[in-house]
């Protein structure tokens, strides 16, 4: 699937479950994606994204890589060389709410190898912060989507900081590598005419400012689920 079909489809997603009326085009609306002129302005002036990329790489040093950096209507991220594989040798539950970090092997690699039917977390290159007016979303690329490979990231709530855990999933029966400093997936930035009376960073969010690969937590607080 094309990444302007994937686009499309989403803004019909976003339009039917939130109610939000998208285009990308300038015209005024509700929300609108943000051009690679709005990504570059942000990167300069509120540090949005960091480290930045002002343009699309995709040769490095003299080789091919997976391409990263700023598009036409989005931010392609790279991924950390800090992994946590997925490992059952201690039979332990996965519980999202009481969560047991041995159930994941530490790993630092630049190429890092997946086990079939089996996931790994890891964490953006990039710092990002994100404007009060702006919600971010996620998309997967397709050189690793068309390898059975799933990238799987939450929104990016308006005022949240941090560097991006980003969770691979691979479906098939083989193994599968996730090459490290190189792209992996596409930020698109949804900017609202009107700015939200609670932000992430106001209510206090429990992932805000992480870094590194950051494994799922509970706020002890009632103010956020």
């Amino acid at each position: 699937m094309s990444r302007s079909l994937t686009k499309h489809l989403l803004i019909q997603v976003l339009r039917a479950k939130l109610g939000v009326h998208i285009t990308l085009t300038g015209e005024m609306t509700d929300m609108s994606i943000k051009s690679d002129h709005w990504i570059r302005r942000m990167a300069l002036e509120r540090e949005m994204i960091s480290p930045f990329e002002s343009d699309q790489v995709s040769m490095l040093d003299g080789r091919r890589v997976v391409s990263y950096g700023t598009s036409s209507y989005g931010y392609d991220v790279r991924c950390a060389d800090e992994f946590k594989v997925f490992t059952n040798i201690h039979s332990v539950v996965v519980d999202p709410k009481a969560f047991d970090d041995k159930s994941f092997v530490d790993v630092q690699t630049d190429v890092c190898i997946i086990p079939p039917n089996s996931f790994v977390l890891a964490r953006t290159v990039e710092y990002f912060k994100i404007p009060r007016e702006v919600l971010t979303i996620c998309l997967g690329k397709s050189t690793y989507a068309r390898c059975g490979i799933i990238v799987n990231v939450t929104p990016l709530e308006p005022e949240w900081e941090g560097h991006v855990t980003l969770e691979f999933s691979n479906t098939t029966n083989l193994p599968a590598k996730i090459y490290a400093n190189e792209g992996v997936a596409q930020m698109l930035f949804l900017e609202s005419d009107e700015v939200c009376g609670t932000s992430y960073a106001d209510r206090g969010g429990k992932y805000q400012g992480q870094t590194g690969v950051t494994l799922p937590r509970l706020k002890e607080s009632k103010t956020e689920e």
